[in-house]
């Protein structure tokens, strides 16, 4: 990230006459603010290090002697190696010299919106949480993996067995699962709920459900396993707070799930790192397939394990979980098949999950809420908003900041877990109910944020990126689809910086022709369409980026700087 003093505007911008006409009208007066480009450190210090995750990322060094905030309330000071949902900082694999990506061309470049810092941010005291309110940890939990590897009967088993679905619904999903000869899929059908998706088969939409552990209360993200409809999982499991990934122990099904072309076991672990989760439980399911051979579960422990590390994942943030979903095996209690006891001691999934850290949550940041979902009401003309707190909190009649349309609007009332709360603070899933604003001005991959704190928008990006597995190298024009949180954006690469040492992070070629595959880079690229996004290094949850090309996640990055807008 670029060091540069702060800039001097002599004239207002376009934000200024925003924020003086949002502060004019309805908030009160703030002292008066500069532009900062760094937040993080001081502007006489010339070198920092730069986070991402990858799958070398296991050559640095242990991500464990990063430091970490000593207390969860305590989001005044903005954290390097601390990330904006709180999970353990990603392993870091390179620093960059400011002053090898920071000439004065570069400096011309930045893009010059208001950038206001979160230093100036006063959180009010409702806004931290109550100790003594009775309720449970919300956990946010993603469940990916391979097509057909039983993430959706997983799920619909545990909701069941919780208590989620009763034996009555349970009983009209066998009924209808059978109707239409597919019978097993009575499970998965509690959250496959759409004509198309029973018909196929598979997940294409990511479901939400919930329940309860002894620890938790967790919001279940069921993403799509199928390779056409990984945008639909990358827009779920960027709220997720840890993962289940799903492998199926079957014979060849597991060994297709890590190919290296098409493999979404491979793509889904990749992906998710990318997106910050650090703690999996890999439920190796259809183990009644294989007759609960502990053989074939070594072998997949192995095979996949070597890969997770490559990853960036370490072996103790790793839980391997032994289960039959159809044959109730290892979920909610230690299983009952003598054929698994003879060899496996551990836990049942329902414990892993238990044994799951809550990331700390940054109540005392600014409101910032990706939107992931919108709901419209055409009879009572009202326009609703899901998604992820990531920061701050909000209450009923809270004003909020809509972005990118800038337009206040009133926060009429919330939903969480479809039950109405008039407080909601970060890491909460909710939908917020919108008041005093066109529905049309209320996007997906839009944010709700505080009024004096706007996100910033733009469509010109400086991007650090680790390229995966790829046949086609990344050159200069090559055009792409760029996912941020919760939006995707036809992108195209407009200029290649420079090639990076993997371990060091320093500059090992600038101006190189392409990218291959493993190579570290630094690019630019300008977007077909205007977007939310933020420095990596102010904002993870807006700052993380993955490449898309021809239906294959081929690089995973972190955004640099915002550079000028492109017309």
């Amino acid at each position: 990230m670029l060091i540069a003093a702060p800039f001097e505007f002599n004239s207002p911008s376009p934000d200024d006459l925003v924020s003086s006409r949002l502060h004019s009208s309805k908030l009160d007066s703030k002292a008066n603010f500069k532009r900062l480009l760094s937040l993080d450190m001081p502007s006489t210090e010339k070198e920092k290090n730069i986070l991402i995750e990858s799958e070398l990322a296991a050559e640095g060094p242990d991500s464990s002697s990063a430091s970490m905030a000593k207390d969860e309330h305590s989001g005044l000071k903005e954290r390097e190696t601390a990330s904006d949902s709180g999970s353990k900082p990603e392993i870091l694999i390179s620093s960059m010299r400011s002053a090898s990506l920071s000439s004065k061309s570069r400096t011309e470049n930045v893009n010059e919106e208001i950038d206001i810092s979160n230093l100036q941010y006063k959180p009010e005291s409702w806004m931290m949480p109550d100790q003594a309110e009775d309720r449970l940890s919300q956990l946010n939990l993603a469940i990916v993996g391979h097509v057909d590897s039983g993430k959706s009967t997983l799920s619909g088993r545990l909701l069941h067995l919780l208590g989620r679905i009763s034996q009555k619904e349970m009983h009209k999903y066998e009924k209808e699962a059978k109707q239409q000869g597919k019978g097993s899929f009575s499970y998965a059908w509690a959250l496959d709920e759409s004509a198309e998706e029973r018909e196929r088969g598979i997940t294409m939409t990511v479901a939400v459900a919930f329940f309860n552990s002894r620890k938790y209360h967790v919001v279940l993200l069921d993403s799509p396993g199928h390779r056409d409809f990984v945008p639909n999982m990358i827009s779920g499991a960027t709220q997720a707070d840890a993962a289940i990934l799903v492998v199926d122990a079957s014979m060849g099904s597991f060994e297709a799930g890590l190919d290296a072309i098409g493999g979404q076991t491979r793509e889904h672990a990749q992906l998710i790192r990318s997106f910050g989760v650090d703690q999996l439980i890999v439920v190796v399911n259809k183990m009644d397939v294989v007759e609960y051979s502990q053989e074939r579960f070594d072998m997949v422990k192995k095979k996949l394990g070597t890969f997770l590390r490559s990853c960036g994942y370490k072996d103790s943030s790793v839980s391997w979980i032994p289960v039959s979903a159809m044959e109730n095996q290892n979920l909610v209690a230690t299983s009952d098949d003598k054929r698994l006891l003879s060899w496996f001691h551990g836990r049942c999934l329902l414990d892993a999950i238990d044994s799951l850290q809550l990331p700390a949550r940054d109540y005392s940041k600014p409101l910032l809420m990706p939107i992931c979902d919108i709901i419209k009401s055409q009879s009572q003309g009202q326009v609703s908003a899901c998604g992820k707190l990531e920061t701050g909190a909000i209450r009923t009649g809270s004003k909020v900041l809509v972005m990118p349309s800038r337009e206040i609007a009133t926060v009429r009332s919330m939903e969480r877990d479809s039950q109405v709360c008039n407080i909601a603070r970060a890491g909460d899933n909710i939908t917020v109910n919108l008041q005093g604003i066109e529905s049309n001005r209320v996007t997906a991959g839009g944010v709700l944020c505080h009024p004096d704190f706007p996100v910033r928008v733009a469509n010109h990006l400086e991007l650090k990126i680790l390229v995966l597995d790829v046949t086609i190298p990344i050159l200069v024009g090559s055009q792409l689809e760029l996912h941020i949180h919760h939006v995707k954006e036809a992108a195209r690469v407009v200029k290649i910086l420079s090639l990076l040492d993997p371990k060091t992070g320093e500059v090992m070629k600038k101006s190189p022709r392409c990218i291959l595959s493993k190579q570290n880079a630094v690019i630019e690229v300008v977007l077909q369409g205007l977007v939310c996004v933020d420095e990596y290094a102010k904002s993870r949850a807006l700052g993380r980026v993955s490449l898309r090309s021809s239906g294959r996640t081929i690089a995973l990055g972190i955004v640099t700087q915002i550079l000028k807008r492109q017309e």
